[in-house]
């Protein structure tokens, strides 16, 4: 059986079509993309032009995959190369498209007392947390973000199953994970987009530098109809259609600029300025950079030295 989590806004705004004809997909998502507000600003023009409802399911980007693998979705959007290209091999899945990005911060409270915003990088900001028996709070759900904080700490040299005295877990999304590092005066990692919508509840500030290693990348996955007949095919490659088409890659471009005058995701199927024709790899500088992410007396945040 299918279980589905409704974005309430989504389902006001599915238009009449929709409810003539009762067509719906089901997306399995990171919570990312749920918890910074990015599916409410998409999803319901997808639904207004084309009648179909869709039906959201937002968990960690390992528990979307495991859907996938299932067949007990019709989409995937997540940030999990490589577990997702393990789907792809699999036959689970017919494709994967990059196409969004942002980057990954440690954030932390502003006094920093590990000193994460003095390393050279995300490597030897895990050895200076582990070092400092700092506070730090996991996702610890198998989440594309708890996939790369256990990459970063095996970097590290340490066990990301062990932690060190002051590291505990959440087994929850990225929102409540960061309202829980901030109650606690913690250090945590977050992707940007979650980060900023949730700064002012979280109280903390984004500490680490641009790095290769922070780098997330979105990608949406078609599930197969030959191994899963159930699956709805034709809504599910309509809503891939809608996420890469230019119109809706612009709003991804502006989204969160009215708010806290910074893009939250980079587009990756746009040319020039505003977005990139495809993901290098490479850490960017500009709107989404910056060392230290200082919180003003306007909310904005200011990147810094």
């Amino acid at each position: 059986m299918r279980l589905a989590f409704l974005i309430p806004s989504l389902v006001c705004a599915a238009g009449l079509a929709a409810a003539e004809t009762g067509e719906s997909l089901l997306l399995a998502t990171t919570t990312s993309v749920r918890d910074s507000g990015l599916l409410e600003a998409l999803l319901p023009g997808f639904t207004e032009a084309s009648g179909i409802q869709v039906r959201v399911v937002a968990v960690g980007s390992g528990a979307a995959l495991r859907m996938g693998a299932e067949g007990n979705a019709d989409l995937l959007l997540t940030h999990a190369p490589a577990g997702e290209q393990e789907l792809l091999e699999s036959g689970a899945v017919v494709s994967r498209t990059p196409f969004m990005e942002n980057h990954f911060v440690i954030a932390g409270p502003e006094a920093d007392p590990a000193g994460v915003g003095a390393a050279p990088g995300p490597v030897e900001a895990y050895r200076r947390l582990a070092a400092a028996a700092a506070p730090y709070v996991s996702r610890g759900d198998d989440s594309g973000t708890h996939r790369r904080e256990k990459a970063l700490m095996e970097e590290a040299g340490l066990d990301p199953v062990r932690g060190w005295a002051g590291f505990q877990r959440t087994g929850s999304g990225m929102g409540l994970t960061l309202q829980v590092a901030g109650e606690k005066r913690a250090y945590v990692l977050s992707d940007i987009g979650t980060f900023l919508a949730f700064r002012e509840r979280a109280g903390l500030v984004a500490l680490s530098r641009p790095a290769p290693a922070l780098r997330n990348e979105y990608s949406v996955l078609r599930v197969s109809p030959e191994r899963f007949p159930r699956v709805k095919a034709e809504a599910a490659r309509r809503l891939e259609a809608f996420l890469l088409e230019r119109a809706t890659q612009e709003r991804i471009a502006g989204f969160g600029r009215e708010r806290f005058g910074r893009e939250l995701f980079r587009p990756l199927r746009l040319a020039g300025p505003g977005g990139v024709a495809g993901g290098s790899g490479e850490a960017r500088e500009g709107p989404l950079g910056g060392a230290r992410e200082q919180r003003s007396g306007s909310g904005e945040a200011r990147s810094g030295s």
